[in-house]
């Protein structure tokens, strides 16, 4: 019998899909190997006061646990929550019950039903008088500005641009912010609070060095040839440490050095602007192009997956109005679970209030009222708005 190549491919695909683990190659540019596993679990919560909404998402956190256990804690929850759909759900002796099913795979990026709000802060030089008076000023603000926009693009975050607002005022210690309330975490929370944002982007130029040309060794032709071309040929050092910050509590939850170095002409001319054509044709440009692409690629493959959350704006009789809205990706008919922030600096956890039911969503925010018309009392604006 003849067998075709459509046919082989059809018969591979049909017995792997009786398989746990799914291995799949796909060759282009570069060879992929995607290694996909599949699981099903049950989640459960007691209904409590006929809050039903409250428990369904109560279960669904039990299916994560479940889920985070039988794969020995190898995923994050983030990463299962985006690869996780609700497949049966049904209540029975006052329980509430979920059945889903996760598809987990390395590198695996989820579709965030909503977008997180995330401010871009300028990223000072460690060390002064590494870029040229002659050559652009647009580093400091531009790389920030454009990893930032390339998330925006992505369609999973909204962006607030403070690329003139420096939070080191000594880069060389960054992450570390130094702030004389002894708070340190103090300055990202306050600005986050300040423009609703869930994340504070930040970071420094670490390294931006052109090596030295000012010694030339040897004599004669060569060496005069060589002292000829130090201002076109030359090595320069790029360095560059990119952070992101929780805007509720100030914790650093992202971290990474990029580095690389370029030869050539390594000069960026003043006025070349970070992210424009004439920028990226520049030897350094083309490298601090590639840096901006892998960290926007670092940062939304780690945070697109995160719960999504807000805080409340106001609470009107029975209304409650939260600071997102359709430019969110909220719309009406969704749930979001409301947590009574705790004052005073103490160290007490949030506490659980209920769930709100979202009836009226505008561009910037949203109205909604609680599952339990009781639960109503226990909030007051600043408290916090989370997805799950």
């Amino acid at each position: 019998m003849k067998f075709t190549a459509p046919l082989i491919i059809f018969v591979t695909l049909f017995v792997l899909q009786g398989c746990e683990s799914l291995k799949i190659s796909a060759k282009g540019d570069e060879s992929v190997e995607v290694v996909a596993k599949a699981i099903t679990v049950n989640g459960q919560a007691p209904i409590n006061k006929g809050a039903k909404f409250l428990a369904r998402k109560q279960a669904f956190r039990d299916a994560i646990r479940n889920i985070s256990r039988q794969t020995g804690n190898n995923y994050s929850s983030e990463a299962i929550l985006g690869s996780t759909k609700v497949v049966d759900e049904w209540i029975a002796d006052n329980i509430y019950h979920l059945q889903v099913l996760a598809v987990l795979s390395e590198g695996h990026v989820c579709n965030s039903p909503y977008r997180k709000r995330i401010i871009a802060t300028a990223f000072p030089g460690v060390v002064s008088g590494q870029i040229s008076a002659n050559e652009t000023q647009d580093l400091y603000s531009g790389i920030p500005r454009e990893i930032m926009n390339i998330l925006m693009e992505s369609g999973s975050f909204i962006g607030k641009n403070k690329t003139h607002t420096v939070l080191y005022s000594q880069p060389d210690m960054a992450p570390e912010i130094i702030d004389e309330t002894g708070y340190q975490e103090s300055v990202i929370v306050e600005m986050a609070q300040e423009h609703g944002a869930q994340f504070v982007l930040s970071g420094v130029i670490r390294d931006f060095e052109v090596e030295s040309t000012e010694y030339i060794r040897g004599s004669g032709i060569l060496s005069q040839m060589k002292s000829m071309m130090r201002d076109f040929v030359a090595r320069r050092s790029v360095a560059i440490d990119i952070y992101v910050h929780d805007g509720l509590t100030g914790a650093l939850l992202f971290q990474h050095r990029y580095t690389d170095s370029v030869v050539g002409d390594v000069w960026i001319p003043s006025g070349y602007t970070v992210g424009s054509e004439r920028f990226k044709s520049t030897p350094s440009g083309h490298k601090i192009s590639k840096i901006i692409q892998l960290a926007s690629k670092d940062i939304g493959r780690l945070f697109t997956c995160y719960p999504f959350s807000t805080t409340v704006l106001k609470v009107e009789n029975n209304k409650v109005y939260i600071a997102a809205g359709a430019q969110d990706k909220l719309k009406q008919g969704d749930s979001l679970v409301v947590y009574a922030v705790k004052g005073g600096g103490t160290m007490q956890a949030n506490e659980l209030v209920g769930v709100i039911n979202i009836q009226d969503v505008q561009a910037g925010f949203s109205v909604g009222e609680m599952e339990l018309t009781s639960d109503v009392r226990k909030i007051k604006s600043g408290d916090l708005v989370k997805s799950w």
